[in-house]
C-alpha cells in the first residue's frame, strides 16, 4: 500500500499525464499542471524538480511495465503466432490502463528523444523494432506465416495500427480491452472477406 506522500505523487502524475496528452507537452506549463491539482506552482516541487522530470517519470514507467511483459512472454516460448497474439493483447491492455502515457509516446517522443534525459526512447523503439521482426521472421521460417512476407511492411503496419487505438478506443465502450484486442487480432490474421468455397465441378458459372 502506497504511503500517503506517494498517493500525492502518483495523483500528481496522472493529472500532469493527462493535461500532457491533451494539451501538448510543450504547451503544458508547470502552472498548468499545478493549478489543476489544486496547488501552487511552488508545492509542486516539491514533489519533482522540473517539468523534464515528471514527463520522464511518465513515459519511464508505462514503457518499463510495457516491456516487462514483452520480455514475459518471449520467456514462455511461445510459437510464433502465439506470441504476437499475446504481445498485440498486451499492448491493448498498455493503451486501456495508460491511455495517456501512451498518448505522450505517441506525440512527444520526437520532441524529447533530443533531450538527453531521454535518450532512452529511441533504444526502446529499437528494442520494439527488434521484437516484431524477430517474431515475424520466426513464424514465417516456421511455416506459421506467408513466405511472401514483407517483413517491414507488417511490422509498421502493426505498429501503427495497434498504437493509434489509442485515440479511438473508449474504456467504457461495449467491448473490453481483451475483446477489442482480439477483434483486431481477427482482422489482422484471418482478414475480413468470407472465404469463397470452390466451385463444385461440373456445376454451371
Amino acid at each position: 500500500m502506497l504511503d500517503q506522500g506517494s498517493r500525492r505523487r502518483a495523483e500528481l502524475l496522472g493529472i500532469a499525464a493527462q493535461l500532457f496528452a491533451e494539451h501538448g507537452y510543450r504547451s503544458t506549463t508547470v502552472r498548468d499542471i499545478a493549478e489543476a491539482a489544486g496547488i501552487l506552482s511552488g508545492s509542486l516541487y516539491h514533489h519533482f524538480d522540473s517539468k523534464e522530470s515528471i514527463a520522464d517519470e511518465i513515459l519511464s514507467g508505462f514503457l518499463d511495465e510495457l516491456f516487462a511483459s514483452y520480455t514475459e512472454i518471449l520467456a514462455a516460448g511461445l510459437k510464433p503466432r502465439n506470441a504476437i497474439e499475446a504481445v498485440i493483447i498486451a499492448s491493448f491492455e498498455a493503451i486501456d490502463s495508460h491511455p495517456h502515457g501512451v498518448s505522450i509516446y505517441q506525440t512527444e517522443t520526437k520532441h524529447l528523444a533530443k533531450l538527453s534525459r531521454f535518450d532512452y526512447l529511441e533504444h526502446r523503439n529499437t528494442e520494439f523494432r527488434k521484437l516484431w521482426t524477430t517474431m515475424l521472421s520466426d513464424g514465417v521460417r516456421q511455416g506459421a506465416f506467408r513466405e511472401d512476407l514483407d517483413i517491414e511492411v507488417v511490422y509498421r503496419f502493426i505498429r501503427d495500427t495497434v498504437w493509434v487505438a489509442v485515440h479511438w478506443y473508449n474504456p467504457n465502450g461495449s467491448l473490453p480491452v481483451g475483446q477489442v484486442a482480439r477483434q483486431y487480432l481477427t482482422i489482422v490474421l484471418e482478414g475480413i472477406a468470407v472465404r469463397r468455397r470452390p466451385a463444385k465441378r461440373g456445376s454451371g458459372t
